[in-house]
This record gives C-alpha cells, sequence and structure tokens, in this order.
C-alpha cells in the first residue's frame, strides 16, 4: 500500500441507512433509504469541507455499501473496488489488497468497528468503537494492526453538520 515509512490516510466508513428486509429479500440486497441517502450526502458535504480526497475506495459488495460507495464519488480522484473482504471479519488478507495514499472501506457492523480497534490496538474488540450508520473514523499511519492512530471519529450527524 505504502513505501516504508509513509502514512496512509484511512477512512473507515459504516454505510448509510437501509431499508429493513423485505420477506424473501437477502440481506445482502437491502438497499438505502431514502432517508439514508438523503443525511448521507450531507455527510460527503461534511467530508468534502474538511478536505477529504481519496486515491481509492474499497467496499463490502451488500447492496447498501455499494449505495453508500456510490455516494463518495465526489470526494474521489481514483478507482472503486468491491471486495468480499468487508463484508466478513477483517483479516490479513483484507489489507493486503489495500492500495494508495487516501484510503476509503465502506463496510459494515460489527466488522468495521472491529477493524477499527485491530488497526489502532492490535486486537478486536469493536465496541470501544460503535460506529453509527454512515459514521466515519479517519485513521493514519500503517495499515497493520496496532500501526495507526486515530484522527477523528464522527457521527455522521456531525459531518452534516459541518457540510451546512
Amino acid at each position: 500500500m505504502e513505501a516504508e515509512g509513509l502514512s496512509v490516510q484511512l477512512y473507515l466508513i459504516r454505510h448509510a441507512i437501509a431499508l429493513d428486509a423485505a420477506p424473501g429479500q437477502p440481506d445482502e440486497a437491502r438497499p438505502l433509504s431514502q432517508d439514508g441517502i438523503q443525511k448521507f450526502i450531507g455527510v460527503v458535504r461534511g467530508l468534502k469541507r474538511l478536505g477529504v480526497r481519496l486515491d481509492r475506495l474499497y467496499h463490502s459488495p451488500r447492496l447498501r455499501a455499494v449505495q453508500t460507495a456510490e455516494l463518495l464519488v465526489p470526494l474521489l480522484e481514483g478507482e472503486t473496488e468491491v471486495t468480499p473482504y468487508l463484508a466478513a471479519e477483517p483479516g490479513p488478507e483484507l489489507l493486503k489488497t489495500l492500495q494508495g495514499n487516501s484510503v476509503a472501506l465502506v463496510g459494515h457492523e460489527p466488522w468495521i468497528s472491529d477493524l477499527c480497534a485491530w488497526l489502532l490496538h492490535g486486537r478486536r474488540g469493536g465496541a470501544a468503537f460503535p460506529f453509527k450508520k454512515g459514521g466515519v473514523a479517519h485513521l493514519e499511519g500503517t495499515p497493520k494492526p496496532g500501526q495507526m492512530k486515530l484522527l477523528g471519529f464522527w457521527s455522521p450527524r456531525i459531518l452534516r453538520r459541518l457540510g451546512d
């Protein structure tokens, strides 16, 4: 992902508010709600106001994460990539696939919280970092367990207010 010693800006993002599953609908196919879309547009405006620009954007293949990633495209100067590693417990496979200097990962609870704890402390335990739907954590450092530091942990409400 980087030359040794260089710092990476990593944004961990929980997908926006999604609809409840309809009868017979698989969880993977749940779309964002209209309210979730509108609120997350405000989150994106807040991130833009903070000067966030992304080289790469990785997201889970689940529809709600795909749609959330699509809303982040105005911040993106590079490519998006679907990865199954964001729809499962975080592991070294995910970290090996990352490229870029300013990267966003869009995923789900409880895994996005576990990933945050793992990168900051070297051990899992996401209860210390509960992400609201549409919430964002900003980490910096080498994307390895225990090698990153937390620069920001924002609720969607705070980011929306920044974007107003």
